[in-house]
């Protein structure tokens, strides 16, 4: 396996079908794996041993952005979520135990069907679509609370898409994000680690060049009308086999960013 340099940046702006924000063989990898999104040791292990941390840290500003009780077992009751590239559920179906009237939008229809199915059998009332944020955006919907969480590692132009997510967050409303950091350690552990080594991740999973730095991440925010972007790391600790909230973002980081009134 070719090392990167540590300045390469991502020149290709376009998926292998010409488009900006999505590229179709990535929406069509994920749906070859939709049967296992909700087995917790098959190939979307990583994304629930991260889910504590990542859930922690939207409730947690949330709580504080909107003013609500801590204390509450629904601290998201009367908001509207959006969860942006849903998978198979996996945020969108803790934000509507929190309390939230959740909508959740994948282009894969593989995705959607199986998070329907998971959610009804849940008893959970979640609004699936098959659909792009670009299509929200031209039926002019909006959100009081946005997620997009290990997706923009997937998208060509990530400045693009971030400026669809941001039309979709209402005034006075949050959009969380999060991503891998494009350095030598995030090569090291996100790919050459998670994929070749421990097996983690199927092969081919990441784009090395496509991962974002926070300082990117954040011109992105704020070119796209969205303020006071902060950032949050996520680590592994091995003895633990568990994901924990961090200062470190050399790797898998968290961002939160205000759209304001």
């Amino acid at each position: 396996m070719a090392q990167p340099s540590p300045n390469t940046r991502p020149d290709a702006r376009l998926g292998a079908s010409g488009d900006r924000t999505l590229d179709a063989e990535e929406v069509e990898r994920f749906s070859r794996l939709a049967a296992e999104w909700w087995d917790p040791a098959g190939k979307f292990r990583p994304l629930h041993q991260i889910g504590p941390p990542r859930l922690s840290f939207i409730r947690d500003h949330a709580v504080k952005h909107f003013a609500r009780d801590a204390r509450s077992l629904k601290p998201l009751a009367g908001l509207n979520a959006l969860d942006i590239g849903c998978g198979g559920g996996l945020i969108a179906e803790p934000l509507a135990r929190m309390g939230a009237s959740v909508t959740a939008i994948d282009p894969s229809e593989r995705n959607i069907a199986i998070a329907k199915g998971h959610a009804e059998a849940q008893g959970l009332a979640i609004d699936y679509r098959a659909v792009r944020v670009e299509d929200l955006v031209a039926e002019g919907q909006t959100f009081d609370l946005v997620t997009c969480l290990e997706v923009v590692e997937h998208v060509p132009d990530v400045g693009m898409f971030l400026s669809a997510c941001a039309k979709v967050v209402r005034p006075g409303g949050i959009l969380f994000l999060s991503t891998i950091n494009r350095t030598m350690k995030a090569w090291a552990l996100a790919i050459v680690g998670a994929e070749y080594v421990l097996r983690w991740l199927p092969r081919g999973t990441h784009q090395w060049e496509r991962f974002v730095t926070p300082e990117e991440l954040g011109q992105h925010c704020a070119a796209a009308g969205l303020r006071e972007t902060r950032f949050e790391g996520m680590t592994y600790n091995p003895l633990r086999d568990a994901w924990s909230r961090a200062p470190d973002t050399d790797v898998n980081y968290l961002a939160v960013a205000i759209k304001p009134a």
